[in-house]
């Protein structure tokens, strides 16, 4: 028997993916065809990383809970960027004005835990059998 989710929560979550798709959309998609100068490669591989989940949260919008493996992978890189990346810096007091942008842009990943219908994971995504093998 699967878990019902109430609707507002499918509402939180769907405000979720908006954020991420607006915010991202509107940060990221323009520079992807008129940037200054070209990039380095690891800004082209992030800055298109991060288009790509703007454009998948806009399907989120219609599968709020089919796309939740959008949303921990987006807390998952936030959350290992600021305790591998910034975590160290701070600490050692070199934290520079971009990577302390960057942690506060990060730092939203405290709403996601707060949308997500954990106990529906619980019961679709860790109980239960995984796919066959064969």
């Amino acid at each position: 028997m699967t878990m019902q989710v109430s609707l507002m929560r499918l509402y939180a979550l769907r405000a979720g993916y908006l954020l991420l798709a607006v915010g991202l959309g509107l940060t990221i998609w323009p520079g992807l065809f008129h940037h200054a100068t070209p990039w380095t490669l690891s800004q082209g591989v992030s800055r298109c990383l991060l288009a790509a989940i703007a454009a998948m949260a806009v399907l989120g919008l219609k599968y709020p809970l089919k796309m939740l493996p959008l949303l921990f992978f987006e807390m998952a890189w936030k959350i290992i960027w600021l305790v591998v990346v910034a975590l160290p810096l701070w600490m050692d007091r070199q934290m520079d004005v971009d990577t302390l942008e960057t942690t506060y842009e990060c730092l939203g990943v405290v709403i996601f835990p707060l949308l997500i219908p954990w106990r529906y994971v619980l019961d679709n995504f860790m109980a239960g059998h995984g796919d066959r093998w064969r």
